[in-house]
């Protein structure tokens, strides 16, 4: 991007050509500024095509993409190429997406031979759990750690993926037969002991302890999953008698209901909360966006710097607003920005103190970001390193131009 006139040029109409192995080939038009800015702008578009380019190499060499969709992604880049209204070496960055196809495609054809073997190696496994169960099934006495093996055999069952539909249909036929063959051998064991009901009513009324000792509980991602786990142990054990079965689940029933109608009630009290926020930064945002920032670029930006502040101390908001506003204050924090570029242009570089602002705005934008680390906030970190970044780089392109 530094010597853009090697690869485009622009006519005394702004007409922008980028240079070809065919020949001169039009861009666009540039009527904002000097023939060497629009250069840099078209040059700048290149270079985020060369960036997409470059990471969907890194993600198909590293292996975390899908051999498959990184193929497709070339080829799209490919095809939009040769009409790209960029000015860079369209020749080299063709030759190299070209590579990138043929490493696309034996990537993604090791990839279909790697799902084969595994689809092979699933299948495996899925036999041997089925004939580990035909055997308990046919020989085992032992009711709870039978029961529990293949409960385990059912839990890697299900972790196990690849095998085709007809196959797994076939070998899930035989674990059923198994597993349902074992249950009704334990039933029937199970139906001549008279301490079967008593032993039941014992567990459940452990699990109903349980859940009425975590009713008052403020943990609440903790103490809900435990109560799934609760609910998912009381569906799994034996039925006690009618009478204790009722009596037993109303108790263990309220106990879950009594912890999650507080839960919902606190759930709801932050709701609240995050409107309040809500309010106050759409507030915020409706003062930023009404700046006259064409008769004064200067004051603007300082009221922007100030409303900073203010944003950061509203709070968090509604998930499903968060986007919304992030995109509205970017936009207008780029409405300034451009506002004070204006100004900047109109005068000499040792008189425009608008590179000194950029570099405040670096330094507070550093001093932001060791504030979210400092509180360990990585939804804060992650917010003040891209301003960071984005406030590095309007800073560098300012500095080069002058």
């Amino acid at each position: 991007m530094n010597d853009w006139t090697a690869f485009g040029r622009v006519d005394a109409d702004g007409t922008v050509y980028v240079k070809t192995a065919e020949g001169d080939r039009v861009v666009g038009s540039w009527q904002a500024g000097t023939p060497e800015e629009g250069l840099a702008h078209f040059a700048r578009r290149f270079a985020d095509l060369v960036t997409e380019v470059e990471l969907v190499e890194a993600r198909l060499k590293s292996g975390a993409a899908d051999a498959s969709h990184s193929l497709t992604s070339v080829k799209r880049l490919r095809q939009q190429l040769d009409e790209a209204h960029v000015v860079g070496d369209i020749e080299g960055l063709g030759n190299r997406l070209d590579r990138l196809t043929t490493l696309a495609e034996e990537k993604a054809g090791e990839a279909r031979a790697a799902r084969e073997t595994a689809r092979a190696e699933a299948v495996a496994r899925k036999t041997a759990l089925v004939e580990e169960a035909e055997k308990i099934a046919a020989e085992s006495t032992g009711w709870k750690s039978a029961g529990d093996r293949l409960k385990e055999i059912l839990d890697e069952w299900k972790t196990i993926r690849g095998v085709d539909k007809k196959t797994d249909g076939e070998l899930w036929k035989r674990f059923a037969t198994a597993r349902d063959g074992f249950t009704r051998r334990r039933g029937a064991h199970f139906a001549t002991l008279d301490g079967q009901r008593k032993q039941a009513q014992t567990a459940k009324e452990d699990l109903v302890t349980e859940a009425e000792s975590l009713a008052e509980s403020t943990e609440w991602s903790t103490t809900a999953n435990r109560l799934k786990e609760l609910m998912s142990e009381w569906k799994a054990a034996p039925r006690a008698a009618k009478e204790a079965e009722q009596r037993l689940w109303e108790r263990f029933r309220a106990a879950q209901d009594a912890f999650f109608t507080r839960r919902s009630e606190v759930f709801s009290a932050r709701d609240a909360e995050y409107k309040g926020n809500l309010d106050k930064k759409q507030a915020i945002l409706a003062e930023v966006e009404a700046l006259d920032v064409d008769a004064d670029p200067r004051g603007a930006q300082n009221k922007m710097r100030d409303a900073q502040a203010a944003w950061h101390d509203a709070g968090r908001v509604p998930r499903e607003s968060a986007a919304s506003l992030d995109r509205r204050w970017r936009a207008a924090e780029e409405r300034i920005r451009v506002a004070m570029d204006s100004a900047w242009r109109k005068t000499t570089p040792q008189d425009n103190p608008l590179l000194q602002q950029m570099r405040e705005q670096v330094a507070e934008a550093e001093q932001r970001l060791e504030r979210a680390k400092a509180a360990g906030d990585a939804k804060r970190v992650k917010e003040a390193e891209q301003a960071l970044n984005s406030k590095k780089q309007f800073l560098a392109l300012a500095e080069q131009a002058s």
